[in-house]
Order: structure tokens, then C-alpha cells, then sequence
């Protein structure tokens, strides 16, 4: 089983600017103790299950790109970035930009949003709820036309593009793993097994997350996709102090249901403090599952 860093909170020693210095060694230890991925959340302000929203939020690319020069082995992604948040267009030629520079390490992780707070407060369109779900349809699709072979047009209800050129073109192959991120059981499962190749979610039990899976293959299965093929990833917790053990059972009861990558969420307020104790201390025996 797999490990990744997920950078979620940037309220760190030394204020703002600190940030570059902490985040580039951050990254560079994480990427040299192994962990998969190195990613980042997509929020204009911070959430509020993790902090205050005025606490301080970094963009999430930009954040990608520093990390490809910060790093040489570990994959990029945001967990996940909205679709509302950039044109589709645009999206796919950034994350292009970033398989490129970065040696064909790029994921787009996207969902369909849910912040209206930083949506309303920068300005930023905020559909409901039904639309963002076509919309992302759409990216997706639009994604997957600007990876391949076809640079003609891409005529939705949302989008309109004359041109689906991407030049220079992405260095994986066919493209970018495209990760889906959320649990809902109809729309969002549904897009996932119809354009994704991983999905995310949280870690509810095991029993509710084998339901989720069948779901998944029910969709899969409507869609004519193979839902052996998307690969299942955890949004895990902190193990708690002194529960390090339990913690990991847990953990393996999710492998055991066919995940196969983790990933952990520095907390404190030196990120290299966090990423130094999973290593040594989490890493390892994930590893070994």
C-alpha cells in the first residue's frame, strides 16, 4: 500500500513569509522518504473542518508547480480542485503545463465544489448544484478530448470550445490519471465510473465503503467501464496519539476492501515535524500491508 503527503493546512511558524521555505523543504523530505504523492488542497480560503477561513490558503497549482521543482519522483495532485474554480479549457492546459515540467507526474483530482463562502466572497460563479455536476461531466470530457488525438471542437451545454488544442502535449500516457473526489452514490459515482481512474474518499467504515464500492460497480457496469480498473483512495485521519497500532488495523481493514494509497495530512505547525514522524513511524508499515 502507498502513502501521500496532502499539504491541507498552511498555518506555519514563521507566517507568510516563512511559507516558501518550510513548503520547499516539506516537499523535498517527503519526496525523498518515499511517500507516492505530494498534494495539496484547492480552496481559495481555508475549510472549516480544518481551521478559520481567514487562516492562510496557498493556490493550489501554483503550490504544484514550486513542488515539481522541489521534488523528482512523487506524483501531483490537488485533493481535489473544484470544477468551477477554472474553464476546462484552461484546466487541462494546467495541468499539461505541470506533466510536462515535471516529467510525466501529473493527476487532476477534481469534484464538483461545494465552498460557496470563497465562491460568493471572490466573485467566482456558483451554479447549482445539478449544473456543477454537468459542468464536470463536461471538464472531464473536455479533458480527455485535449490528451488525446482530437483537436477539433467540443460543442456541451456549458462549453464551447472551437479548438481543443494542447501544445506541447501531456508526457503520461494516454493522459494524466484523472481522480474523482467524493462519496456521493448517484451523480458523483456515476461521472467516476464514466471518466475516472481513481477515486477518493473518506474513511467511514468499512462496511459503508464496501457499499459505496458496490455502487461504484453498479455505475461501472451501466457505463460499460471496468471498475477494477479505478483505483480506491483514502483521505485518512491523523493517527491519534498512542493509538498507532488501532489506527493502522483500520487502515488494513481498507486495503483489505482494495485500497491502495493513503494519504496523510501534516497538522502542526512545522509541516517537516509531521512528514519526519510518518516516515519513520507510518510509512514503513503501511508499505509492508
Amino acid at each position: 500500500m502507498k502513502a501521500g503527503i496532502d499539504f491541507a493546512r498552511f498555518t506555519w511558524d514563521g507566517g507568510a513569509a516563512a511559507l516558501g521555505g518550510l513548503a520547499g523543504e516539506a516537499v523535498t523530505m517527503a519526496d525523498e522518504a518515499g511517500f507516492s504523492t505530494i498534494a495539496a488542497m484547492d480552496h481559495f480560503f481555508q475549510i472549516p473542518m480544518v481551521g478559520e477561513y481567514t487562516e492562510p490558503m496557498l493556490d493550489g497549482y501554483t503550490f504544484l508547480g514550486f513542488a515539481a521543482g522541489r521534488s523528482t519522483r512523487a506524483k501531483l495532485q490537488l485533493m481535489v480542485t473544484g470544477v468551477t474554480y477554472r474553464h476546462p479549457g484552461l484546466l487541462a492546459k494546467i495541468v499539461t503545463t505541470l506533466d510536462v515540467l515535471s516529467g510525466g507526474r501529473a493527476i487532476l483530482g477534481i469534484g464538483a465544489a461545494w465552498n460557496d463562502h470563497e465562491h460568493l466572497a471572490l466573485g467566482v460563479p456558483f451554479p447549482s448544484t445539478s449544473e456543477r455536476y454537468e459542468r464536470l461531466d463536461e471538464t472531464l470530457a473536455i479533458c480527455a478530448q485535449m490528451w488525446g488525438d482530437d483537436n477539433g471542437p467540443f460543442h456541451g451545454t456549458h462549453y464551447q470550445l472551437t479548438e481543443t488544442l494542447s501544445s506541447p502535449v501531456n508526457v503520461s500516457t494516454p493522459g494524466p490519471e484523472i481522480m474523482v473526489g467524493g462519496m456521493g452514490p448517484n451523480k458523483t459515482l456515476k461521472l467516476a465510473a464514466r471518466h475516472a481512474g481513481a477515486v477518493n474518499w473518506f474513511p467511514i467504515g468499512h462496511d459503508a465503503v464496501a457499499g459505496l464500492k458496490a455502487r461504484l460497480a453498479q455505475h461501472c457496469e451501466a457505463e460499460g467501464t471496468d471498475v477494477d480498473a479505478i483505483r480506491l483512495t483514502l483521505m485518512t485521519f491523523p493517527p491519534p496519539p498512542g493509538g498507532l497500532d488501532g489506527w493502522l488495523n483500520d487502515i488494513e481493514g481498507y486495503r483489505a476492501l482494495g485500497f491502495d494509497e493513503i494519504y496523510l495530512a501534516p497538522a502542526s505547525r512545522d509541516p517537516r515535524v509531521d512528514i519526519e514522524t510518518y516516515a519513520t513511524e507510518v510509512l514503513p508499515r503501511v508499505a509492508a500491508m
